[in-house]
């Protein structure tokens, strides 16, 4: 593919970014300047965005085997970094298409489906090795039940943007310091935080536990409001 220059990509890249509405913390100012790094470098050297794409799917594919299949309790902050790192190249494949103009349904469906089996796997390798080091058979049904939890939101998120007119699907618009925070731990980065600490085994089950909590609540609220909003049609 064409090389762009690096101001040429810098400026596209600029008058190309999504908005900061509902966006978590981390997302909106560690991982989207990040990706936006890595796509600009991509355009130089003449990257595509599904070759960005399968990088992330690479790098996920590793920290989710390094997290199941080993047992040292230093290897799930190894697998939480490649999981990171994937997730820095899951963002910036969207800003490469942006830059080079070249997104497509094509590339959205790959960039969903890779994130639609990453992010359940994710807590299956957590079950693998929590199953694999002798833990509480409780705490290795919640990493069962949160691989599950993750997939219904995500299908719930696909549907609710397919079936809702646009402003309905995009919900409150509050793009302030303080709904960044709220939002936080529903970004994938929080759960990677977390089972960096599996090598610590009382700090994770409260941590992780809570984290499921969490996510069972908000996907109880937001199912809730779909569910009137798609009424109300």
């Amino acid at each position: 593919m064409e090389r762009l220059a690096r101001g040429h990509a810098l400026d596209a890249l600029s008058s190309a970014q999504k908005p900061a509405v509902g966006v978590p913390a981390y997302l909106r100012w560690i991982n989207r300047p990040l990706g936006g790094r890595v796509a600009v470098e991509a355009a130089v050297v003449g990257a595509t965005p599904n070759q960005l794409t399968a990088v992330s799917a690479a790098l996920g594919a590793a920290g989710v085997l390094v997290i199941a299949l080993g047992t040292a309790p230093w290897l799930p902050a190894i697998g939480a970094l490649l999981l990171l790192a994937g997730y820095v190249f899951d963002s910036a494949d969207g800003q490469l298409s942006r830059i080079r103009k070249t997104g497509g349904p094509a590339g959205e469906w790959l960039d969903h489906v890779v994130d639609g089996v990453r992010s359940p796997l994710v807590h299956v390798a957590v079950a693998a090795y929590l199953f694999r080091t002798g833990a509480p058979l409780a705490l290795v049904v919640v990493a069962a039940l949160f691989s599950v939890l993750v997939s219904a939101w995500f299908l719930s998120q696909l549907l609710a943007e397919k079936l809702l007119p646009r402003r309905a699907a995009a919900g409150d618009q509050r793009p302030g310091l303080v709904d960044a925070l709220i939002r936080q731990p529903q970004d994938p980065s929080t759960t990677y935080a977390v089972v960096a600490l599996l090598g610590f085994p009382l700090l994770f089950a409260f941590l992780y536990t809570l984290l499921f909590a969490w996510h069972l609540f908000t996907f109880a609220v937001s199912l809730a409001r779909k569910y009137r909003q798609l009424r109300s049609l």
